[in-house]
């Protein structure tokens, strides 16, 4: 039976079990970085069509990394708003050496 988290606290160090594979956890940081310069990119260019590529880049791949790399069922699939939330987390702690 898998755990229940009543808090995002309680599920980040979950989280982190699920990405202990560097090739996942770095496809997740290219999957992010690229959401962030789409991003930007809608913002000077103002083509707001493009907003609709950011779950296939986002998705895309951090499930590459999941499937093929860490071997395991990512956890967007029980906790989407904390994995989001795990997601960017662990962006930060990647882009400032944290982790």
């Amino acid at each position: 039976m898998t755990k229940k988290y009543t808090s995002f606290t309680e599920f980040y160090p979950f989280y982190l079990s699920q990405h202990q594979n560097l090739t996942c956890r770095r496809l997740h940081f290219i999957g992010s970085s690229l959401i962030l310069l789409v991003i930007g990119y809608v913002v000077y260019s103002q083509q707001f069509t493009l907003l609709f590529s950011l779950p296939v880049i986002g998705y895309g791949f951090a499930w590459v990394g999941h499937f093929m790399f860490e071997h395991n069922r990512p956890a967007t699939f029980t906790y989407p708003v904390w994995s989001l939330m795990g997601d960017w987390k662990m962006f930060w702690q990647m882009l400032t050496r944290q982790l």
